[in-house]
This record gives C-alpha cells, structure tokens and sequence, in this order.
C-alpha cells in the first residue's frame, strides 16, 4: 500500500475488487474495473494500493503495523507475561477477520484460485511468525532461539487452523482460539496461572521442566 486511506474507503475498494476476481478471475480483472466498480478514480486506486494483489493482502498490511504498536506497549510493561502477549496478539488477527466473515471467505477463495496469491500468503503468516520471535526474544533476553521460534511457530499454526476453519463456513467463537492458546501456553509451561508470587523472606520456585530457562529468569526476577 502506498498511501494511507480512511478503513471504509478502502473496504470498498477491497470489497468490490474480490466480486470481481470470484465473478470473472483474478488475471482477467484489470485495476481499471476494480477502480470504476469502487467508485475512484484509477489514479485514487493506485494511491491506496500498489497493484492487485495488495488489495487482496492490504488487510495484513494494516493489522502487522497494529500489532507492533499491541507488542511493544507490552514490552513496556514488566508485569506483562511476553507468551500471554503474543498470544493476545494473534487473537486481534482472528478478531479482525471474524468481525466480516462474508469478506474474508471470499479473499479465501480468490488466495486458493491463484497459486501468485498462495505465494504470497505464505510468505505474509512467515511475517506474523517472525513478529511474534523479534518480540519474544526482545522482552526475555537470553531466551533460547528455539524457544522462541518454536513458540511463536506454533502461535501461528494453531490461529491458521482455527481461521481456516472459519473461512471454510464453520461459525467459530474467539474462545475456540483462546482456549488454544491456554493449552498451548500450558504445554511450553509458560502459562500466566503458573506465576504465584509470594511475599516471603525466602522464595523456593519450582517450575516445569520444559520451561525454558529465560522464562524461569524472568519469573524468577519478578519474585525477587
């Protein structure tokens, strides 16, 4: 995208765009229908977007900037557990797409017909991922590269599924994402119930054996 345009102005745009590539194909649709189907000018298309294939990911482009501003107030905040963050962050992705169901099935649909598209896609979920490790390894210092690319990897994977599902008709509820995530937190032994401080003289911790040593640090400092 190569200029910033008021949410609805560009819905309308992305909206009319995705009628035209499931109604006649992606490659036969040119910016000037998309442009004349939206109601702007091709020069006003092409301010907002960088071609066609941004109208179909300019979503992304939005939430990955959203997202960093959510992961770096958290980072600010030294209460804030950096696994629960991550996590909460994913789910503004699910909560965005969630909120237009109907328009996110039919950029599903069009992803799926052109394998450009599916390229691209995947190379957008790397870029969510590699968000998620950045962060992780920033708020813990000396976190295992492992840990945090393991993590983050599947903090993705669990909300590509449960989208996906919601993108092939399902009727999903958040929860059906956050109860994944507390499981998932659980079994990295990162999960915020976990936490138990304890006003007292001396502190014995006990921590699970998979936690990684960079979370025990950190729980270990807060106590302390």
């Amino acid at each position: 995208m190569t200029d910033a345009a008021p949410a609805s102005a560009r819905n309308t745009v992305v909206a009319a765009a995705l009628d035209l590539f499931v109604a006649q194909g992606f490659e036969a649709t040119s910016v000037e229908q998309i442009a004349q189907a939206a109601g702007v000018s091709r020069s006003t298309f092409f301010r907002q977007f960088g071609g066609k294939d941004d109208v179909v990911f300019s979503d992304h482009d939005v939430l990955l900037a959203q997202l960093r501003e959510f992961l770096a107030e958290a980072r600010r905040d030294p209460q804030e557990n950096p696994w629960a963050a991550a996590s909460a962050a994913s789910v503004e992705v699910f909560r965005h797409f969630a909120a237009d169901p109907e328009l996110a099935r039919r950029r599903y649909a069009v992803v799926r017909q052109v394998p450009a598209l599916r390229e691209r896609e995947i190379v957008t979920v790397f870029q969510y991922e590699r968000l998620f490790d950045d962060y992780l390894r920033e708020a813990l210092p000396g976190l295992d590269p492992i840990d945090a690319v393991a993590f983050s990897a599947a903090v993705t994977a669990v909300h590509n599924h449960v989208l996906r599902r919601l993108l092939r008709g399902a009727d999903v509820p958040e929860h059906v994402l956050t109860d994944a995530y507390d499981r998932l937190m659980h079994r990295f032994g990162v999960h915020p119930d976990a936490e138990d401080a304890r006003p007292d003289d001396v502190v014995i911790a006990t921590f699970p054996r998979r936690m990684p040593i960079a979370e025990m640090a950190r729980r270990l400092r807060d106590e302390l």
